[in-house]
């Protein structure tokens, strides 16, 4: 590729990385590669090697929300993590462990809290909500470990106003890294124990 059309296609990279983040950031968009999507075709860009990876859209998105959402943000991280907290405790008989957008700190305005649970009794956890007279919704999803995909079963509910997402994993799971797909990277997790440092340490 010649250099000019190469340091173009890195511009528009750039601007799309950017254009994500802001819809993250404004439009509570949670999905990576959705936002990229709608960047590209706001910008007219149809060349798929110009799209920017998580990595890049993530780090456009801290910058987005620091610039202009920083205490709006740092309140909304608090109050999240706080939610997440006692949802966790709640549940610990099920090893939670607090994941995604919220323990990374980049949660948009109208994003979720999502949860991973490591348990052979699936169903005592559904049982933990009915007894609760707490409505929730199933779903889902693949994850892997290693090479090897399993399907993971999610509990979609409100917790203190809040939703969340629970996906139920097996208790030998808890061992070994999780990822959304064979390429990807391990998923990020924290326990109780650390969910409370971060806040402690957030003031």
């Amino acid at each position: 590729m010649p250099r000019d059309a190469r340091v173009k296609q890195q511009q528009l990279r750039a601007r799309i990385a950017a254009g994500a983040a802001r819809i993250m950031a404004e439009d509570g968009v949670d999905d990576f590669a959705l936002a990229k999507r709608k960047a590209a075709r706001q910008l007219g860009a149809q060349d798929a090697r110009a799209l920017p990876n998580n990595d890049e859209v993530e780090s456009e998105l801290r910058a987005y929300q620091s610039l202009f959402q920083g205490d709006e943000q740092r309140a909304r991280i608090r109050f999240l993590r706080t939610r997440a907290l006692g949802a966790m405790r709640a549940l610990a008989e099920f090893r939670p462990y607090l994941a995604g957008a919220v323990l990374k700190g980049t949660a948009g305005r109208y994003s979720d809290i999502d949860l991973q649970l490591f348990t052979d009794d699936s169903k005592a956890v559904e049982l933990f909500f009915l007894s609760r007279n707490i409505p929730y919704e199933v779903s889902e999803q693949r994850h892997f470990t290693g090479d090897r995909e399993r399907a993971v079963s999610v509990l979609r509910l409100e917790w203190e106003g809040v939703t969340v997402n629970i996906a139920v994993h097996a208790g030998n799971d808890e061992r070994v890294a999780l990822k959304t797909s064979i390429c990807g990277k391990p998923i990020e997790r924290a326990s109780i124990e650390a969910v409370a440092q971060l806040l402690a340490t957030d003031g």
